[in-house]
């Protein structure tokens, strides 16, 4: 290992010095785990032509260890190759270990088999907490480490957690997590993030730690308490500026006035400043990763989408935003990057596949695929979560014979997470969601034993405030009227692990019948002579998964916003590619591939602070 040298970038009154020269941090998140890793170089030199002169990234701890044990650092998951992108490039890079992230990811990046502990603290002082990111630190950090810019590498600062003044207080908590990191190896800056509030700093900040502001508006405002709160001359950094948002399935898709989000940088910069786009390329929730939120009352599930209405958007295209904001970082521009930074070859989309219907799917019934394919699972009095049987995302198949009395009853569930879509002998009755599941839906009996079903899927998993880390599937019990129903199997099946040609292949093929309400399987074909990005639209079909090739896409869902998909070409081969289409309740027109994008109709986003 390189002995460190001295930190590349250090504090110096109120400013920055790179190298001892004055210096601005021009900033933009890049998700290396949002990103398919053959387009990693790509997005990063764009990000770089918009004038940014570091790069910053969380590290989900989830991605990596999804299984306890058996970290995983290969392929999508090689974070010092992708460090090692940024380096080359000639940029800086600024790490964001957690162990929390936020990011709209699931569980805020804490994996489930942690979180699932009966009793565990998160984000405390909690030892089960510590002894867990002290085993995923002495993994992590040292990769990390050795990166540094002071032994030659990229990384000039480590935030310290996430936003952690939006959480609790156990101030305790945040020293050991900065002591985790510098005992591990980490020389360079470290820094705090939390919004600009005293609320938020009093939870989150640190003494002898720069403590930075997150937030979308009004800079001065920001500067000013800071300055108020932190010692004399401390360098104004703004953490995570947010020039866009990010969408949930049911709401308007959120957008910002470029200008407005440029002249916001402007004002950060004009003060004295130092900036990270929040974000700079937002990539996708590929798969089951996407988060959700929870305002109280519902949970709000975040769309398979993360273009985040970003200056480079989801495909790579550079938008009015990159420009507009291009034209403000150019008097800034780092005298150390590459005489190329600003190329204007990096402004040209990239290549997209001409617009085609594609062949009508094949449809089998998708009940005993899944079925065939779903683990043993466990047959107990009550349901069992998906914590209990092991499950981080996907869905349950919940089972149990009842007896359901002569005339009309209700069926509900109490503390339904998230979704479920109800059959008796077979037939379905109806889909019952979260906030509503305790009304039920009304069923007609005869006085004798039905089969009982319900297909649970996990929407996301919340990722900010009090409810992270909560747990998915039945949580309490299913009610005829007011007898519980006991003696069930609950069987998981782990979506993102299910390869679509097996799925296909345990599906019968048979007559799939008429009408909404019935799961669906659905296979179609294209050819493609040169792979190339394209967006997949499902017009008419109601909710489900679609897998390209061997790759899970995501969900798709008619309440939108969302309408398309994004395929990145590295998904597709020459020759012949398959469509595998999951749905769970209306099969539609045939599949489309058209060449741009649809998020859903806009609404301007405007952010409180």
């Amino acid at each position: 290992m390189t002995a460190p040298g001295p930190a590349a970038l250090t504090v110096a009154g109120d400013g920055l010095l790179r190298r001892g020269v004055p210096h601005r941090v021009l900033s933009g998140s890049v998700h290396y785990f949002r990103v398919h890793p053959d387009l990693w170089r790509d997005r990063l030199a764009r990000v770089r032509a918009m004038g940014l002169n570091t790069v910053d990234t969380y590290l989900p701890w989830n991605w990596h260890e999804a299984e306890q044990g058996r970290p995983d650092f290969t392929g999508g998951r090689d974070v010092e190759r992708f460090l090692g992108l940024v380096g080359e490039l000639g940029m800086d890079a600024v790490v964001r270990p957690g162990p929390y992230i936020c990011a709209e990811w699931s569980n805020g990046g804490l994996p489930v088999w942690l979180t699932g502990t009966p009793g565990i603290a998160l984000r405390t002082s909690d030892p089960r907490f510590t002894d867990a990111v002290a085993r995923w630190f002495d993994e992590l950090v040292p990769r990390v480490a050795a990166l540094q810019a002071d032994r030659g590498g990229p990384v000039v600062a480590v935030q310290v957690e996430n936003e952690y003044g939006s959480f609790g207080e156990d101030h305790a908590y945040m020293a050991w997590v900065r002591e985790a990191l510098v005992a591990r190896g980490v020389t360079e800056l470290l820094f705090t993030a939390d919004g600009p509030t005293d609320l938020m700093q009093d939870g989150g900040s640190l003494p002898g730690v720069l403590a930075a502001a997150t937030f979308g508006s009004k800079p001065g405002q920001a500067r000013d308490l800071l300055a108020q709160r932190r010692p004399a001359g401390e360098p104004f950094l703004c953490a995570e500026m947010w020039n866009g948002w990010f969408d949930h399935w049911g709401e308007p898709h959120h957008t910002r006035d470029p200008h407005d989000a440029a002249r916001t940088v402007g004002e950060i910069l004009e003060l004295g400043g130092s900036v990270s786009l929040y974000m700079a390329h937002g990539g996708t929730n590929s798969g089951l990763w996407a988060g959700a939120n929870h305002d109280g009352s519902r949970l709000q599930p975040t769309v398979t989408s993360y273009d985040s209405d970003a200056p480079v958007a989801e495909d790579g295209t550079a938008t009015e935003k990159f420009h507009a904001l291009r034209e403000v970082f150019e008097p800034f521009r780092s005298a150390h990057l590459p005489s190329d930074a600003l190329d204007a070859s990096w402004s040209v989309p990239p290549a997209r596949l001409a617009a085609r219907v594609l062949p009508p799917t094949a449809n089998r019934p998708a009940a005993a695929a899944l079925s065939a394919l779903a683990g043993a699972g466990e047959r107990s009095p009550r349901p069992r979560t998906f914590e209990q049987l092991g499950l981080d995302a996907g869905l349950v198949l919940y089972r149990a014979v009842t007896r359901l009395p002569r005339g009309e009853s209700v069926v509900s569930v109490l503390g339904l997470h998230d979704r479920a879509t109800v059959r008796v002998d077979g037939t379905p009755i109806g889909v019952l969601e979260r906030e509503t599941a305790h009304e039920g839906l009304v069923v007609t009996g005869q006085g004798a034993d039905v089969v009982l079903e319900l297909v649970v899927e996990n929407l996301g998993r919340v990722n900010y405030g009090p409810r992270l880390g909560e747990p998915k599937g039945i949580l309490g019990d299913v009610l005829v009227d007011r007898r519980i129903v006991h003696g069930w199997s609950s069987r998981p099946v782990a979506l993102d692990r299910v390869a679509p040609a097996a799925l296909w292949a345990a599906a019968p093929d048979a007559v799939v019948p008429a009408g909404p309400g019935h799961e669906v399987l659905a296979r179609t074909a294209f050819r493609v002579d040169a792979p190339a990005d394209t967006f997949l639209a499902l017009p008419g079909w109601a909710k489900g998964f679609v897998w390209v090739n061997e790759a899970l896409l995501g969900r798709y869902w008619e309440i939108g916003p969302q309408r398309t998909l994004y395929v990145p070409a590295p998904l597709l081969r020459r020759g012949e590619n398959t469509v595998t289409v999951l749905e769970q309740h209306r099969a539609g027109a045939p599949l489309e591939l058209v060449p741009a994008p649809d998020l859903g109709v806009a609404q301007e986003y405007v952010e409180e602070f």
